[in-house]
């Protein structure tokens, strides 16, 4: 079940349509051609986003598949040809103006250099343009159709969500506790409320078993009792389920079915349209008290639409829900989050799936490699059942460790799809990601790069997306919160975990399950989405790595880090131990991405090689042993996103004000001077952090006028003789679109004045080793209520 995902398209034709411009001075024909593939592209564009989005019960084909690999293979290939010659026209420019003769020869030479360029180009497309040609011929010599899906293998995922609703409940450890907290939740209330309708949404990602708790719920208020003792009676129940790609008719006559089985026995065969299924339902249920589940809802959309049938009779009536996305069960109400097993209950599970009986402990021999069975299941009842299933059906086998250890390398590699039960379980919670559309499957994917159980920095993994390219322009937004956006619909779809907040309820760290993980990882290597050289190797290396990272400086990376194509890699990351097998940058030149997070080995003799990377849009040396900045840093024209955190830069060059693109400049811990004058013609900076020895009104002024800047961290060390103690931030400081302001100061004292900051919605102080109230240091008053904007305070 390959990961669909569109190669390089959404970057590719922008760069065809800037191509076309003047600025390249491309022969007539040459810019023909390149019409003729955008427009090409264009259409191939939309059929991969077909494929991406086809059913889980219904996959590409194989000929689809391989049809796809060309296409995407194909734009790779345009993309990386239009930045070589972008980076040898920009890097063969004109020289500085002089009227010496040698001057003149090099100023012809390099006209010459320029011709041969755009000749090489427009020869490079026409290839492209004949690849173009034959694959859409094979296209139609074999009737490869976008929408055509091979046979489904195995049941459907809705049969396997079937199959969890009739579970015995001796299979369900911790299912008792669990059903008592919705019982619970349902009959809570006075004698007014528990007479109006009542609904509580059961949340939780793929195969932490939603249905199955909401089935228990359901049979345990149709035939036992409450809490109170007291016999629940209901008119009429039905339980019914929604999924992916509801058909709401459908939907409609089997819930009528389910409630008056004899009135509507033959309901199916009716051709009412949706609103009179709704009519009919309504006035079924007017005077009756009912119990209805609603399982696996998708789509917000679609639970209202659902909602227009249930009236609210206070009758006493209940509604359950189950679905994997925050956003339906926050609208539905009665949020219910399904929460992982304890360790004990997995225990339990896991040994009564294997030997009939949870009180059954493993021989001595297999604790061990048990126990980290169970961390790698995290808790989901679904990868528990199905790992203890598969030990259980070896029978003799299933009792050595070699076998168990097996067992688990091969889940800890990405899911083990020998096993029928496997491919069910991964099947399941493929679902989650086959529902999301191509930008956020690519978010997702990017997401393997981690490891397991690493907890991640949400802002550091946001501006890696937007130097990656994943991040498309929203009008009225940055590009940073729309990556924000992009992250928070992965977390509202439960396929990553929010771990920390900030500011109330803003996520700043998340983390991804294992099991989700192992997904992802196994569709990251299918897709060849990512090449990781480490610890675990994958089982082939793609011909064209396009995302690279290092872990370690084994001999076999040795070995095989020379069989790799670099050229073609737009991402870097390097562990610390990888980064004395790094060839030399020059072998990147379409480099996007580079990460050389932690690497102390990289110093000052490397910028030459930094400097050259032409395409950088993102590039993190903190912590690396980088003491100065060459003033070569200006070719970097592109770079977004520059992190030197933790590093001993004391000055920054001038021709920093040549970076026109730069979004973030993180600087917390490295830079210990006054602000540059200079930083003031920033014209796009959007967030910065800065350490500085002292702050005053000058830098307050430089900082105010850039007019782009919205998140501002300032960390001042201890002030130097002459420069004041205190600060007031007035008017004449404008911060034009200042949205954030943190401020870190062990002695010096920042207040507030009339007309400051007016746009400022959330401020952080930190005073380590100031006392006083909120609002005043002994006589200084801070003059927070001039903040007119101000929503969120953290001290």
């Amino acid at each position: 079940m390959a990961a669909v995902v569109t190669g390089a398209m959404g970057t590719l034709l922008p760069k065809l349509a800037n191509l076309i411009t003047k600025e390249y001075n491309l022969h007539k024909g040459v810019k023909g051609e390149i019409m003729f593939l955008k427009v090409e592209l264009e259409h191939m564009q939309a059929a991969l986003v077909d494929i991406s989005e086809a059913p889980i019960d219904q996959p590409p084909n194989n000929q689809i598949k391989l049809w796809a690999n060309h296409v995407r293979d194909l734009s790779y290939d345009l993309e990386d040809n239009i930045d070589k010659f972008m980076l040898h026209i920009e890097t063969h420019g004109q020289p500085e103006k002089s009227h010496s003769f040698r001057d003149f020869i090099d100023k012809c030479l390099s006209l010459l250099t320029k011709g041969k360029i755009r000749h090489k180009i427009g020869i490079d497309i026409k290839d492209i343009k004949r690849r173009i040609k034959e694959i859409s011929e094979r296209r139609k010599r074999y009737q490869i159709d976008s929408k055509a899906a091979a046979k489904p293998p195995g049941p459907t995922v809705d049969t396997l969500r079937l199959s969890t609703l009739y579970k015995k409940a001796t299979e369900l450890v911790g299912i008792e506790e669990k059903s008592l907290e919705v019982v619970e939740m349902l009959t809570e209330g006075d004698e007014v409320s528990k007479k109006q309708l009542k609904v509580v949404s059961i949340v939780g990602f793929g195969g932490l078993g939603k249905t199955t708790l909401a089935n228990a719920v359901y049979e345990k208020l149709i035939v036992q009792v409450n809490i109170q003792k007291q016999k629940l009676q209901f008119d009429c129940a039905a339980f019914i389920s929604v999924s992916l790609n509801p058909n709401m008719k459908l939907i409609f006559k089997s819930l009528l079915h389910q409630l008056d089985k004899h009135t509507y026995q033959n309901i199916n065969e009716a051709s009412w349209v949706e609103e009179r299924l709704i009519r009919e339902i309504r006035t079924f249920l007017e005077n009756k008290r009912y119990l209805i589940v609603i399982d696996d809802i998708w789509d917000k959309s679609v639970w209202e639409n659902i909602k227009y049938a249930l009236i609210d009779n206070e009758y006493e009536s209940r509604v359950i829900t189950t679905t994997r996305i925050l956003d339906v069960a926050q609208q539905a109400g009665g949020v219910y989050r399904l929460d992982p097993l304890s360790d004990e209950d997995s225990r339990k599970l896991f040994y009564q799936r294997i030997y009939g009986r949870e009180n059954k402990s493993p021989p001595d021999q297999l604790v061990e490699v048990s126990e980290s069975i169970l961390r790698r299941c995290g808790g989901v009842p679904l990868a528990i059942l199905t790992i203890g299933s598969l030990l259980s059906s070896k029978k003799g086998r299933a009792h050595t460790h070699e076998y168990w250890s097996k067992v688990y390398k091969s889940i800890s590699s990405g899911l083990d799809n020998s096993h029928d039960d496997v491919k069910n379980m991964r099947r399941i919670l493929s679902v989650s990601y086959f529902g999301l559309p191509p930008h956020l499957k690519t978010c997702l994917l990017h997401l393997s790069l981690y490891p397991q159980d690493y907890e991640i920095e949400t802002g550091q993994l946001i501006w890696k997306w937007v130097g990656e390219g994943f991040v498309g322009k929203k009008q009225g937004k940055s590009l940073y919160e729309v990556g924000k956006d992009y992250l928070d619909e992965l977390i509202n779809k439960s396929l990553v975990q929010a771990v920390h907040f900030q500011n109330g309820n803003e996520v700043c760290s998340c983390r991804i399950h294992d099991m989700v993980h192992d997904l992802i990882t196994s569709l990251s290597n299918e897709e060849g989405f990512l090449t990781t050289i480490g610890s675990q190797q994958p089982e082939y290396l793609p011909s064209k790595v396009r995302r690279l990272f290092v872990q370690t400086s084994t001999e076999e990376v040795v070995n095989q880090l020379p069989t790799l194509s670099l050229s073609h890699v737009r991402s870097l990351t390097l562990s610390r131990p990888a980064f004395s097998l790094l060839p030399a940058l020059s072998g990147f030149p379409v480099l996007r991405v580079l990460d050389f997070s932690n690497c102390e080995q990289v110093d000052d003799n490397h910028w030459k090689d930094i400097c050259n990377l032409f395409h950088l849009r993102y590039l993190s040396l903190k912590g690396t042993s980088i003491t100065k900045i060459p003033k070569e840093i200006g070719n970097l024209k592109f770079v977004q996103v520059l992190d030197i955190r933790s590093t001993k830069i004391e000055e920054l060059p001038s021709t920093f004000i040549q970076l026109t693109h730069l979004l973030l400049l993180l600087m917390v811990d490295s830079l210990g001077c006054a602000v540059p004058r200079w930083m003031c013609s920033m014209s796009s900076l959007f967030s910065l952090s800065i350490t500085l020895k002292a702050l005053g009104e000058e830098d307050l002024e430089i900082l105010g006028s850039i007019q782009t800047l919205s998140e501002l961290c300032i960390q001042v060390e201890k002030p130097t003789q002459g420069r004041a103690k205190r600060l007031v931030v007035g008017s004449g400081y404008p911060f034009p679109c200042l949205r954030r302001f943190s401020f870190k100061s062990d002695s010096m004292e920042l207040g507030f004045a009339l007309g400051a900051m007016q746009s400022l919605q959330f401020l952080a102080l930190v005073f380590p080793h100031v006392h006083g109230t909120l609002l005043q240091f002994g006589d200084f008053v801070m003059g927070l209520e001039n903040l007119s904007s101000l929503e969120y305070m953290e001290m």
